[in-house]
């Protein structure tokens, strides 16, 4: 490789650092010399027997190498998920927390539930939506990172456990052909936000390399919140050795990191359900504002233990992840490789983040929460001591204060591979056990407060005062409790499971015809115990605690949330599910292929059933229904791949079928459902000297086919479901500089299942150039949401209130950062 190009590939690795991104892959085997290689040859090594040609392979696979992804100038993982064709990702949440979803699967609730994220072909963790514990809660991206390949169905269901809907890997550099590294130090130019990434790696003797790379931050974020919401690092680390038909690495991760949790805000609608026009309301903004506050920082409530604690909220999202793992490959005979993959992750963290229960006047909130002739005061911030007028607007905050005491994961993938003729062709036939432990222990401890609607990180608490002149809350705490949802959610749950799975596949070839079958049998169990009466543990108690220690009993000291200790509620069942895979790719040509898969897969539950006190018995701990347990999808696919020269087309029909149950914590609603969906994928890129172009559509036609909970809702559009969504990339690449632009858009969706009100469609365009004045020197600015769009991916209103005030989450406004960069 020349050293210009080397140049420019590491340009593309810091246009990804300085954006902000997160993720590594499966065997690290394909590693930036993959994301350096043509394209015409890119070898697929996620959810596959063995790696293979994308015009071998009859799956529906997308790769992005470094350069395809610093074009999207993201700022997030799910920013990232965004440009690879099929995958809805609502990135509206900060630098986690996404919404995601592939082909037509639902988003009942959060996460990526059908969807599993991996780094280097090992789950983050086993299950992408443990409530207030996604999956991408703790990614982070820097240049450590090499590629990301996606698979969406096809053997994914059967390559890997609760992956029904596909894989995401994002693979780690190995250092192999790398001889040297990166400093480089990025600056918010619109937004506040200072960052430190390094990477270095090379050879540490013969056939003996290894990687480093991490990075520090600190700043606000993209919105105005009044404090440094975003400050925190990673640093990862591998060392690989080679041998005679096989290697060794060894790698490690640490997390350490905070990030703003962004939950819906207020927004006004006008117009009609059908026709909305969405607007700021007084003085917020809502593209760059939020309810978080510099005079909202910490909050009193009991823990899980019933002891008074004072919580910092400006953590958010706390990820805290300390992982190792071991990868090896082996040659045990001529044609058969033994591969193992172990990974340990020692997880915790939380999640603290006000939730708007409600949004009304001043006048309106003071009458609701204490009567005729009541009033509110701000508690605190630049008009404290002062009445709040009557009109202004007040949000009836639930602080979601969850502990992520533990979400600790330790994963094993051993399987053995093999070559051998058959006829005139030949086959590969691979066969493993995977085996995991997946440990979810949290403490929901939320409270009520009061908080003014007003944006630039100054929204004051308010108090409220009744007419007597008597206060009835504690310096804008309403409630240790959730008083805002009727007392609910005070719960706390300790809880494993394992799950286990042998695998096998089978892929004969014969010259121009490949056939494929694999096979997939889960076996797992839950245990453990919860607490709180939505968890079948005794009820939620209402007591008194006084947690000023002035000997008297406030108000809101009176509504203090304590959880039953003393009443456990049992959980103890086991579960198993079939899943399987079959396809056949027929080479037309070299440029040419057509392929078709039927799959059959699952996801097995995890915390969100336990919701539902008629889902399991606490006393047994059995689950009542062994249906309830896993949710099966199953998918058809059938596609024509095109390469030639620098041109790539892609099409691929789909339909699913896909059941679910689930919880979600913002509406508390429980959902039991079956849905239908059908629809196209598009992808295609060009490739000419210094210029590429990729884009990439997906039109999907989806259905609640059955609705056990809400049967009027059966026969429309899931909620959030766009008929199409597309990207688009362009980016044109010389010695001396390198520039770029990328387009995501989505057509119109429906905010909740009833399909009443509208969340318009929109895009969003990013870009960044980036200039060499001298050799190893490169100054870069990247531009996210250029245009400074607006758009919406969720709103908790299902129809626009009497009042016009929607509570929604929005991308975020235009952010535009500079990244100085020096290669050594």
């Amino acid at each position: 490789m020349s050293i210009s190009k080397a140049l420019r590939v590491r340009s593309a690795y810091a246009a990804l650092a300085a954006a902000s991104l997160s993720f590594s892959s499966n065997a690290f085997a394909q590693d930036a010399a993959a994301a350096e290689g043509e394209q015409d040859d890119v070898i697929i090594v996620t959810a596959v027997a063995r790696g293979a040609n994308v015009l071998d392979s009859s799956v529906s696979v997308s790769a992005l190498d470094a350069d395809q992804i610093a074009t999207a100038a993201p700022r997030s993982a799910a920013e990232i998920f965004r440009n690879i064709p099929g995958i809805r990702s609502e990135s509206s949440g900060g630098e986690g927390n996404a919404n995601i979803a592939v082909r037509g699967l639902p988003i009942a609730s959060g996460g990526a539930k059908f969807l599993q994220l991996q780094e280097d072909g090992l789950p983050i963790l086993e299950f992408g939506d443990i409530t207030f514990g996604n999956a991408d809660i703790f990614l982070r991206a820097d240049l450590n990172i090499a590629r990301v390949e996606a698979i969406r169905g096809g053997s994914a269901s059967t390559f890997a456990s609760n992956s029904p809907g596909g894989v995401i890997n994002m693979i780690s550099k190995t250092g192999k052909d790398q001889n040297g590294g990166t400093i480089q130090a990025t600056l918010g130019l619109d937004f506040d936000e200072k960052r430190f990434d390094f990477d270095y790696g090379g050879s540490l003797g013969q056939d003996l390399y290894f990687h480093m790379g991490g990075f520090v931050r600190q700043g606000e974020g993209p919105r105005d919140i009044g404090y440094d919401g975003n400050r925190g690092g990673q640093i990862k680390v591998n060392i690989t050795k080679e041998f005679t038909g096989g290697y060794v690495r060894f790698y490690g991760k640490y997390l350490n990191d905070r990030a703003v949790a962004y939950l819906p805000n207020p927004v006004q609608v006008t117009g009609t359900n059908a026709d909305p026009v969405y607007s700021n309301v007084p003085g917020f903004n809502i593209s760059g504002d939020s309810l978080h506050s510099r005079f909202f920082r910490s909050a009193q409530s009991l823990d899980g233990n019933n002891q008074p604690q004072r919580y910092d909220i400006t953590a958010g999202q706390r990820p805290l992840v300390k992982a190792f793992g071991l990868e090896g490959e082996f040659e045990v005979a001529d044609g058969w490789t033994l591969t193992n993959r172990f990974r340990f992750s020692d997880v915790s963290g939380s999640f603290a983040s006000p939730f708007p229960g409600s949004i009304d006047t001043a006048a309106n909130t003071a009458t609701a929460l204490a009567g005729a002739g009541s009033r509110l005061v701000f508690a605190n911030g630049l008009q404290a001591g002062q009445n709040v007028p009557g009109n202004a607007l007040v949000a009836s905050v639930v602080l979601f204060n969850t502990r992520l005491n533990n979400l600790d994961n330790i994963t094993n993938d051993l399987r053995i591979t093999g070559d051998f003729a058959v006829g005139s062709g030949t086959a590969t036939l691979t066969a493993g056990f995977y085996k995991s432990r997946q440990e979810i222990n949290t403490d929901w401890l939320w409270t009520s407060h009061l908080l003014e609607v007003r944006g630039g990180g100054d929204a004051a608490l308010i108090d409220v005062v009744n007419a007597a002149g008597a206060r009835r809350s504690d310096f804008g705490t309403v409630a240790y409790s959730a008083s805002f949802f009727g007392n609910c959610c005070r719960r706390t749950y300790d809880l494993q499971y394992d799950t286990n799975a042998p695998f096998a596949s089978l892929s004969m070839a014969f010259d121009k015809l490949t056939i494929d079958g694999s096979i997939r049998y889960d076996f797992g169990d839950a245990s453990g115990r919860t607490f709180g009466s939505d968890l079948g543990g005794g009820r939620v108690g209402i007591t008194s605690f006084d947690f000023n220690r002035d000997g008297a009993i406030s108000a809101a000291e009176a509504q203090t949330a304590t959880i039953p200790r003393g009443a456990s509620a049992l959980v103890d069942y086991s579960y198993d599910y079939f899943s399987y895979s079959f396809g056949v790719n027929y080479r037309v040509s070299n440029d040419l292929a057509l392929f078709a898969r039927y799959s059959k897969g699952g996801r097995a539950n995890a915390d969100r059933i336990l919701f539902n006190n008629d889902n399991v018995n606490f006393v047994t701990g059995a689950i009542a229904n062994e249906g309830l347990a896993i949710d099966f999808v199953k998918q058809a696919e059938a596609g024509v791949k095109y390469r030639s020269g620098g041109l790539a087309l892609y099409a691929t029909g789909f339909y699913a079928e896909t059941e679910e149950t689930n919880f979600e914590a913002t509406s508390r609603q429980t959902f039991d459902r079956q849905f239908k969906a059908h629809g196209i994928e598009l992808e295609a890129s060009y490739r000419t000297g210094g210029f590429t172009l990729s884009a990439g559509g997906t039109y999907t036609d989806a259905e609640i086919s059955r609705d056990r909970i809400s049967p009027a809702n059966q026969g429309n559009t899931p909620r959030r479901q766009a008929d199409f969504i597309y990207q688009l990339s362009g980016q044109y690449e010389q010695d001396m500089f390198t520039l770029g632009a990328n387009m995501v858009g989505t057509t119109d969706s429906y905010a909740q299942d009833n399909n009443l009100l509208v969340l318009p469609g929109f895009a969003q365009v990013n870009a960044f150039v980036a200039v060499r004045p001298i050799d190893r020197v490169q100054l870069s600015v990247n531009a996210n949401n250029l245009f400074d769009t607006r758009g919406f991916t969720e709103a908790e209103e299902g129809a626009i209130p009497a009042n016009g005030i929607v509570r929604a989450r929005s991308i975020n406004g235009r952010t535009i950062s500079a990244t100085l960069r020096y290669d050594f």
